[in-house]
C-alpha cells in the first residue's frame, strides 16, 4: 500500500525483511546500550556484519548509552543501504509515562538524521512493538502521523519512507490506519 504526498513523496507499506529492502537509511529498533539484541536489532547486525558493531563500540565509548527517543548513525556494512540509524524506542508501561512522545521522537529524529545526510529513502520497522510491548495499533498511529507530518513539509527532501513490517498483522494495523486517513491510498 502507498500514500502519495505533495511533490511526489511516497509512504509505502510492505511485509518483509528490513535487511533486504534497499534504502539510503535503514532504521534499527535498538536498545539503549547499543549492544545488539534480538528481533530487528539482531537481524540487522547479522545481515550487516561486524562493521556496524565496531562503529557502535566507538559511539558507546564516546556517549555511553543512547537515550530513549534518540538515535545514532553508523555504517550499514553489508546491508543494501548507506547508513543504519539505531533508534531507541520506549518500553511500554501503561501509556502514561511519556511513551507516545518518546516513540514519536524516534521517528522524527531518524527523519531529521536522513535530511541531514541527504538521504532520499528511509525504511522503518515498527519500533517498540516487539519485546518492548508497545500496543501495535497505538504505535502504528504514532509512526504514521509523525512520518506523514514530515512528508507534508514542502522543504522535506526525503522522497520515500518505507515501513517494512514483519508480518501481516503489523501490515494490517498500519494499512488500516493509512487507508482511513487518505483517499490517495493505492493497493
Amino acid at each position: 500500500m502507498e500514500k502519495l504526498f505533495p511533490g511526489g513523496k511516497i509512504l509505502r507499506l510492505v511485509v518483509g525483511d528490513i535487511t533486504r529492502v534497499p534504502a539510503d537509511a535503514i532504521v534499527n529498533a535498538a536498545n539503549a546500550a547499543l549492544a545488539g539484541g534480538g528481533g530487528v536489532d539482531g537481524a540487522i547486525h547479522r545481515a550487516g556484519g561486524p562493521a556496524i558493531m565496531e562503529e557502535l563500540d566507538q559511539i558507546r565509548a564516546r556517549i555511553g548509552r543512547c537515550a530513549t527517543g534518540d538515535a545514532v548513525a553508523t555504517t550499514a556494512g553489508a546491508l543494501p543501504a548507506r547508513w543504519v540509524f539505531h533508534a531507541v524506542g520506549p518500553v511500554y508501561r501503561d501509556g502514561r509515562h511519556g511513551e507516545a512522545g518518546m516513540l514519536a521522537s524516534c521517528y522524527a529524529t531518524c527523519l531529521r538524521m536522513a535530511e541531514e545526510r541527504d538521504a532520499r529513502t528511509i525504511s522503518f520497522p515498527s519500533i517498540s512493538t516487539g519485546a518492548y510491548g508497545y500496543p501495535l495499533e497505538a504505535a502504528a498511529a504514532i509512526a504514521l502521523d509523525t512520518v506523514a507530518r514530515h512528508l507534508e513539509r514542502a522543504e522535506a527532501r526525503v522522497r520515500e519512507v518505507i515501513f517494512v513490517l514483519f508480518d501481516r498483522r503489523a501490515y494490517d494495523a498500519h494499512a488500516g490506519l493509512l487507508e482511513a486517513t487518505s483517499g490517495d491510498s493505492l493497493e
